[in-house]
């Protein structure tokens, strides 16, 4: 057998969360996604609703509990808040991928199974991710209808007016876990998916005045489509934002989402008009910007506007932003990001802006302070 599980990319991603419409609503408002796909009630089922977005190749599904005993959706929504259940991979063939992976050391959470109605067919498996998580195979290739067998149109179809966002696809899925557990999720995923690690960042790589991570970034040896950061928390002064999310969030978890887009200028216009909350980044950032005499096509007004960072990469760069926590909890947050000349990393130069104007947002919450 081989050891390749026939990887295409990302599919799509699901949160679990206490009300599907209103998270729907935002990301349609806030993102620019377009509402295509319910299920429910009206579609037959009773006991949840699902509305599936869309916009290009980035795909979400939101997902409540309409009756207290699907516990499965109120016991994640319960211990975590609103938050990612999972994320699919497109593969070639789902039994092939799923017997490799499990061969290879991955947890089981379900086995093959094949969703029929007069649209097609599709077949989902999944493992094990951190805590509650998971990853599902997913293939397609013999579906024409909506997402899946049981969505249907929406009963309502949240025409939202919206500024043209330009999203893409997702660009990586960053998790965050506890101390000691870095290392075990890396390997887990590099083993069962045939992964590898692509970049390690160790002590003192990631740190500020006050708190520090560790990270590893694993992905795809076929196509390298697949990329998932994975942070731990390292001893500082302060409490990390990886402490803050193992607390609030009660465990391991999917920390956010970055999303791709071809001009990220128009982009982050769009979404601040949208309505979208982002980290700040203090002025004298783009002072050392200048002085560093970076070649890029953008001009570095622009980004200072727009708050955009800007990072180096051999020959290429990136430019990048991250939102505020979406939801009360200050967990999950999305991160948009243009990759120009083939760079491949995760912005290391912004880290020290990033992570001291997360640490501004702690300090209003109160929660840099470690509990005496």
């Amino acid at each position: 057998m081989s050891d390749k599980l026939g990887i295409l990319g990302y599919d799509y991603v699901e949160f679990y969360v206490g009300s599907a419409k209103m998270l729907a609503y935002w990301h349609a408002k806030a993102l620019g996604m377009k509402v295509v796909g319910y299920l429910g009630s009206e579609t037959g089922v009773k006991d949840k609703s699902s509305y599936y977005l869309e916009k290009n190749n980035f795909r979400v599904v939101i997902t409540t509990a309409l009756d207290p005993v699907n516990y499965e959706i109120t016991s994640f929504v319960t211990k975590h808040g609103d938050g990612v259940k999972r994320w699919a991979l497109k593969v070639k063939d789902v039994k092939t991928a799923f017997e490799i992976s499990v061969q290879n050391g991955a947890i089981p959470e379900r086995s093959p199974r094949l969703f029929e109605d007069d649209k097609g067919s599709i077949e989902e498996a999944a493992i094990k991710l951190y805590d509650d998580a998971e990853i599902v195979f997913v293939n397609r290739d013999k579906y024409n209808g909506i997402f899946k067998p049981g969505f249907g149109n929406p009963v309502q179809r949240l025409e939202i007016a919206a500024e043209e966002t330009g999203l893409a696809a997702i660009d990586h899925i960053v998790g965050n876990v506890r101390i000691n557990e870095m290392n075990l999720w890396a390997n887990y995923l590099n083993k069962s998916l045939n992964f590898e690690t692509f970049i390690d960042f160790g002590p003192g790589d990631i740190s500020t005045k006050y708190s520090a991570l560790l990270s590893k970034v694993v992905r795809s040896k076929e196509g390298a489509a697949v990329k998932n950061p994975i942070n731990e928390p390292f001893e500082g002064i302060k409490k990390s934002q990886i402490e803050e999310f193992i607390d609030v969030y009660n465990g391991s978890g999917i920390q956010h989402i970055a999303v791709s887009t071809p001009d990220i200028i128009k982009t982050i216009a769009a979404l601040r008009a949208n309505g979208v909350e982002f980290l700040s980044v203090p002025e004298s950032y783009y002072d050392a910007l200048k002085e560093r005499g970076l070649e890029v096509t953008e001009d570095i007004g622009q980004l200072k506007k727009y708050g955009i960072l800007c990072d180096t990469e051999g020959d290429g760069y990136l430019l990048q932003l991250f939102t505020k926590p979406i939801g009360d909890r200050p967990s999950f947050f999305y991160e948009f990001i243009q990759r120009r000349k083939g760079a491949q990393g995760f912005g290391q130069g912004n880290f020290q802006a990033l992570f001291e104007s997360i640490e501004k947002d702690q300090e209003l919450r109160g929660s840099l302070d470690r509990e005496k």
